[in-house]
């Protein structure tokens, strides 16, 4: 079969099972894919597509290669034959929905994470205007001040003052809200970030196999010890929510450990404080997910671990603001897409993986410079007088005690 692609190694079961049928199928025709293409008026690179497993086609496509294989063989497919295949088709296809349904709930959140940037950098501008302008009349209120004091106007002088404080109150109010804006501006500058590495994963994985691990994790992977398994730790009340959940994130990669309560979080957080990342539900009965997470950043070993909050409630902007103001660094809507939490959650892994290759990368250069300070020491004292271990003489050493030395 001329120019026909090798199938990709990673393809899903499902996409690579369709896609076999059709190579198989295709083979009986006995011509090239140009010749195909110009038969069915198709474009030769979308045929090729089809046939490698990177594009699922249309059924229409696939009824017309089973007719035209049937002609061939001058025997018509049976109609379990045709079902097999549908069922193929149909199982490919909706892979291929789940995965494009990811990236589009990815790419909606990260324009509201840009538009956020946008709205509160514009904003920022605005702020540090006036702040500007209000200093600069502060600047000639005191000068105006310093004249008045001079000739004794007190009522002028009073009247300055009353300006000058209520301008000090305005200063004040802008540093407060100009902090505030650049807190946000950080933190969804830091969302564009993490949402970009999650739609570049969903976008590398497109057909391939979910049990798969992310192949930007797997770089990181290989650098460090095969022991190191990170932590991920799966809150809900719903213990079908946590069935579903662990279901999705199930890896030999991964550690997952369960709680179907915020105390029940915090007590696995006291005997484990490395997790990589927490996927942590917010509406629970008792301790929701906003206090629980309040909780975990109070306490100094746990406050750095990422929170990813799994909401019914939607992409309200007061529970997202009040999620940020309380330690969450990402949403996910329930019902979940797999793909999107995939990818979330092996985002956070990534980073934690990195963290602890710097960490280590740091230890052995400690290491290599203890190791370089005790050949230094040991070299210095091999050229004391006196050979190793000698302290080197110094004048008067060897002197009487209580006579004056001879210069």
């Amino acid at each position: 079969m001329v120019g026909l692609q090798p199938l990709d190694e990673g393809l899903n079961s499902e996409c690579r099972l369709l896609a076999q049928t059709l190579r198989d199928q295709f083979e009986v025709l006995g011509i090239s894919m140009r010749r195909y293409a110009l038969r069915r008026f198709l474009n030769v690179g979308t045929l090729s597509r089809y046939l490698a497993g990177a594009r699922v086609p249309p059924w229409q496509f696939v009824l017309n290669l089973l007719t035209d294989v049937a002609e061939e063989r001058g025997v018509a497919a049976t109609h379990e034959a045709i079902e097999a295949v549908r069922r193929q088709h149909g199982a490919a296809q909706r892979t291929n929905a789940s995965m494009t349904k990811a990236l589009a709930q990815l790419q909606q959140q990260l324009e509201e994470a840009d538009r956020e940037v946008r709205r509160t950098s514009a904003r920022k501008d605005v702020l540090d205007d006036a702040l500007v302008e209000r200093n600069q009349r502060i600047a000639d209120l005191q000068v105006r001040l310093n004249l008045e004091a001079a000739a004794a106007a007190a009522d002028d002088v009073d009247c300055l003052v009353v300006e000058h404080n209520r301008l000090a109150a305005e200063v004040a109010r802008l540093v407060s809200e100009l902090i505030e804006a650049r807190t946000r501006i950080a933190r969804a500058e830091a969302r564009c970030e993490l949402l970009e590495r999650q739609l570049s994963l969903v976008e590398l994985q497109r057909g391939r196999d979910g049990a798969e691990v992310f192949p930007a994790v797997e770089s990181v992977r290989h650098l460090l010890p095969a022991a190191v398994r990170p932590k991920v730790l799966l809150v809900d009340d719903m213990p079908a929510n946590l069935l579903a959940l662990s279901s999705v994130l199930e890896t030999p990669d991964y550690q997952l450990t369960t709680a179907q309560s915020g105390p029940d979080a915090l007590k696995e957080l006291l005997q484990h404080d490395d997790f990589a990342v927490i996927v942590l539900d917010v509406q629970m009965p008792g301790m929701d997910g906003y206090e629980t997470a309040a909780h975990i950043k109070r306490r100094a070993k746990t406050r750095n671990i990422p929170i990813i909050f799994l909401t019914a409630i939607g992409n309200d902007p007061d529970h997202s603001v009040r999620g940020y103001s309380v330690g969450a660094v990402d949403f996910i809507v329930k019902p979940f897409d797999p793909w999107a939490l995939r990818a979330k959650v092996t985002v956070f892994v990534e980073l934690y993986l990195e963290r602890r290759l710097y960490k280590q990368d740091d230890h052995r250069q400690d290491d290599h410079r203890h190791e370089e300070h005790r050949h230094e020491e040991h070299r210095q004292d091999e050229h004391r007088p006196g050979g190793p271990g000698r302290p080197e003489l110094t004048a008067g050493a060897d002197q009487v005690p209580g006579q004056r030395a001879a210069w």
